[in-house]
């Protein structure tokens, strides 16, 4: 924050390559229950996030969602299309495109470059994926076709809807075991085709011959369908198995190469000493990664989850991927706030006007040309003067000015500007050097100007609400007070953080007026654009989060 500003910095530069890049604060790869459910909770949050999906969902073959309560057997799409439309009613968006690459972005702190399908590049400061897993199906003729119709393999996803009906088990292990002995609670007439596997011995054939689970032998050469629906398997003898429904189990395999490029790999899930699949492990239940700024929900890393699952645990990313960036914002605030106070120190805007030959444009501040244009020349105090602009223009308007700042290089540089304009300006200007801070007004400031403006000058712990009312003793009966300041609308998003107890609105100066000695004439906030990158008060950007609009808090009033 500035004392003062001078319509637009001399001039700005981009600090973060990043800015080159849309950016979001949380881009989700991967739009299924598990990234819309990360991305909703987001959003809630007022973060700007982008799921970017390729839809491609896991479960679309199948007819409906189940144990998911308030939305049992909702169609897959239906599911996706509701989750998309509540994301998007709180301002998330949703890109269908597929993530190429994915890289860490060239600045300090975390955050990520993504590089999508068709080349766009765009900035996340963090990472939510939810790519979900690869069902790798036996190669089977007929089988891939059925898949999630009458080919299953979760009694908790699709048993109920094939109770009572003639089911078969594709023997292919451990897990086969599983699905035998749990679809035999949904079903009496349930048997296991061994395809070309030894017969099972010991307990696993004691329990499969308590529950009444015939053991077929002999390899398995197809699925027989009949008018759409699954009718049986064919051995390899030719003989046919009479089913309705047959269960396999797939190697779940999670695929995500962008994982592996940022260092996270996959590892190997296992039923007993069986190899079932592979996925990329997290570190606690929120979906934290071994990478900063990367997390993972659903199938991507619990591969038995249910939708039910996969979207709560979508948001617990979201919750804590919204609390880490609270964290480092909170981080930065400090920093920012740490700086911004430095800057009421006197020997850093010394500093800081030495530096250069020029802070601030040299054009008077646009909300005192609107305000002060119709007024009548007479006497004028401007508060925090800076190098000048605002004073040598009410000078050229025939104004007697007093130009008040705290840094005595800025006064020396206003008072050779106004040499420059001519002896009629500078005749008009006078320099003094104050502290706000304490400042209070002299004898000779009462009631002695016709014009008191404080263009954008802020005071750190709501300082302005104490200094208002010391520049309304200096305003002549008839003459006018003018503040204008940013309004803290512009801090959301992380514009200038660490600042909200120095900026203020209308509706926090009016009270400070008697309305028995003044008239409020202007009370209000204005819309004003500014260059992307530069600063509303001179200063060049050092986020993505470069504003083209800004909006002023304006307060004239005029003493009766």
């Amino acid at each position: 924050m500035t004392q003062h500003e001078h319509g637009q910095p001399a001039q700005t530069e981009r600090h973060d390559q990043t800015e080159q890049h849309e950016t979001y604060d949380v881009v989700v790869i991967g739009g299924g229950a598990a990234g819309l459910s990360g991305a909703v909770a987001l959003a809630r949050s007022r973060r700007r996030v982008l799921v970017v999906d390729a839809g491609e969902p896991r479960n679309a073959p199948a007819a409906g969602v189940h144990n998911y309560l308030g939305r049992e057997g909702v169609s897959p799409a239906e599911l996706l299309a509701t989750g998309r439309a509540e994301l998007a009613s709180y301002g998330g968006e949703v890109r269908a495109s597929r993530v190429d690459a994915v890289r860490a972005w060239d600045r300090d702190g975390t955050g990520f470059v993504v590089t999508l399908a068709d080349g766009a590049e765009l900035a996340a400061r963090r990472l939510l994926v939810a790519t979900g897993l690869v069902d790798e199906l036996p190669d089977l003729p007929g089988l891939a076709e059925r898949w999630g119709r009458d080919v299953l393999h979760c009694p908790y996803c699709h048993g109920f809807e094939v109770r009572d009906r003639a089911i078969g088990i594709l023997w292919r292990g451990p897990a086969s075991l599983h699905h035998a002995l749990m679809f035999r609670q949904l079903s009496d007439d349930v048997v296991v085709l061994l395809d070309g596997h030894a017969a099972p011995e010991g307990e696993v054939a004691e329990q499969l011959a308590a529950f009444g689970v015939r053991v077929v032998a002999g390899s398995v050469a197809e699925v027989v369908v009949e008018d759409d629906r699954l009718t049986g398997v064919r051995l390899a003898d030719g003989e046919v198995v009479a089913r309705d429904a047959l269960v396999v189990a797939p190697r779940f395999t999670a695929r995500s190469p962008l994982l592996e490029s940022l260092g996270v790999e996959p590892v190997d899930q296992l039923m007993g000493d069986t190899v079932v699949g592979s996925h990329y492990p997290h570190q606690d239940p929120s979906g934290t990664t071994s990478v900063p700024g990367v997390w993972v929900a659903g199938n991507v890393t619990e591969l038995m989850a249910q939708v039910m699952a996969s979207a709560a645990a979508g948001l617990m990313a979201g919750a804590r991927i919204n609390y880490d960036l609270i964290e480092e914002d909170a981080a930065v605030a400090v920093e920012h706030r740490r700086a911004l106070l430095a800057m009421f120190d006197q020997a850093s805007w010394e500093e800081r006007y030495a530096a250069g030959s020029a802070i601030w444009s040299g054009n008077p501040n646009p909300q005192l040309v609107a305000e002060a244009s119709g007024l009548a020349p007479g006497r004028a105090l401007d508060i925090g003067s800076g190098e000048g602009a605002d004073v040598l223009w009410l000078a050229g308007q025939g104004w007697q000015v007093t130009g008040l700042d705290f840094s005595q290089v800025a006064l020396d540089r206003s008072a050779a500007h106004a040499a420059a304009a001519g002896a009629e300006v500078a005749d008009r200007c006078t320099w003094r050097q104050a502290d706000l801070r304490a400042w209070v007004p002299g004898a000779g400031d009462l009631a002695a100007y016709d014009l008191v403006t404080s263009q954008f000058f802020h005071l750190p712990d709501r300082g302005m609400l104490e200094l208002v009312p010391r520049l309304a003793e200096t305003v002549a009966p008839g003459g006018t007070l003018l503040v204008v300041g940013h309004h803290p609308s512009d801090l959301h998003g992380g514009h200038r953080w660490g600042a909200v107890d120095m900026m203020f609105t209308p509706e926090d100066l009016v009270p400070l007026l008697d309305p028995g000695v003044w008239e409020v004439e202007v009370a209000e906030t204005r819309a004003r654009q500014v260059p992307a990158h530069g600063d509303a008060d001179g200063d060049a950007h050092e986020d993505a989060h470069a504003h083209d609009t800004v909006h002023d808090a304006v307060l004239r009033a005029r003493r009766r």
